[in-house]
């Protein structure tokens, strides 16, 4: 069994609901250990869009990389989410952002998640249930990384208790 942090987000509809069905669906694959509060963030990339709902949830899994990755995209398609422009409007996102301690690079996946130690939204999320993880490509927490982060008012913490 592996580790591993999910990042989840979501935009579109009951946003809310659409992070519990995510979270119940995850059952048949992963085991929830731990969930990250739930926070309110801007878009990033394309601007005209609503906010999104973002949390991390620290889980085990037997699968692979390639196969978690596959069962996610699955997944999310079961959901609801259709292909759009990138950065766009989603009904549900669910990324790898960090695979049992391991650095992984394959033509469709990279774990970390590339851009994790740009992002707020996906960092803040993280650090609630991985703070001390070690990113394994820049050899820092999780919560070094976030604190390094500029503030960004964009970012704010809708709930306390991840919704589950």
């Amino acid at each position: 069994m592996a580790f591993i942090y999910l990042g989840l987000g979501t935009n579109l509809g009951d946003r809310m609901a659409n992070l519990r069905s995510a979270q119940d669906a995850l059952a048949d694959f992963c085991r929830i250990i731990d969930r990250s509060r739930i926070y309110e963030t801007a878009p990033v990339g394309l601007l005209e869009q609503p906010s999104f709902l973002n949390m991390a949830l620290k889980a085990e899994t037997a699968l692979a990389p390639i196969p978690l990755l596959t069962a996610l995209k699955t997944l999310e398609k079961e959901l609801g989410r259709v292909d759009g422009v990138r950065w766009g409007p989603r009904l549900i996102d669910i990324d790898i952002l960090l695979y049992d301690g391991m650095h992984f690079i394959d033509p469709i996946l990279e774990v970390p998640h590339p851009r994790l130690t740009e992002r707020r939204f996906a960092l803040a999320p993280l650090a609630d249930v991985g703070a001390s993880e070690i990113h394994p490509v820049f050899c820092k927490t999780i919560a070094q990384l976030l604190d390094a982060l500029p503030e960004d008012n964009g970012v704010k913490i809708l709930s306390e208790t991840g919704c589950g």
